[in-house]
Order: structure tokens, then sequence, then C-alpha cells
């Protein structure tokens, strides 16, 4: 419970490091909310999996696995929003796999 606990707490930090500027830019409610809950869901499963990987590929290949659904959609609908998207995803997944290694014990 104290790895999915410390998980959520740094998928938190990184949901509200990445949905600060899209308060900022005036991006719609759902947008916050489905960037925030992803971030979360990330920081449980880097916590509770174990790939075998170096810690910042563990949480790049996680962030883009939780992304790769709603990528599909928001590329259908604006295709050049994928970029920023990918490069946040790329800065908070890797910090997400850093931090989990950094400070949850397997």
């Amino acid at each position: 419970m104290k790895r999915i606990a410390l998980g959520a707490l740094i998928g938190l930090a990184a949901g509200l490091l990445d949905v600060a500027p899209m308060i900022a830019r005036g991006l719609p409610w759902t947008a916050n909310a489905s960037a925030f809950t992803m971030w979360l869901v990330v920081g449980v499963l880097v916590a509770v999996t174990d790939l075998k990987l170096p810690a910042v590929l563990h949480g790049l290949v996680v962030a883009f696995l939780v992304l790769a659904p709603s990528a599909i959609l928001i590329g259908a609908a604006e295709p050049m929003s994928l970029i920023p998207i990918s490069v946040m995803t790329l800065v908070l997944g890797s910090g997400v796999g850093f931090a989990a290694r950094r400070f949850i014990k397997p």
C-alpha cells in the first residue's frame, strides 16, 4: 500500500506540473482533468510495476503507454496539439520514473 500511496503522490506532483500551464492557457476542464488523472495513474503504475528498465526509461514507457489511447483521439481532432503533449510526457514521464526509483524502495 505504501508503494501505491507514494506513486500517487509522485503522480499528483506530475499532474499539477502538467495542468498548471493548461489552466493558464484556458483549456477546458475536461482536458485538465484528463491530464491530471493520467499522471495519477502513471505514478501508481510506475510505482507498482517492474519492467527491468532504467528508471527514466521505465517512466517513459509507462507514461506513453497510458497516453496512447488519448493520443489517438487527440490526434484525430487536433494533430498539432500532440507536440506539446508528447514533450510534457517525455519530461514528466522520465521525472516520474526517476522519482519513483529514488523514493520507493523495492
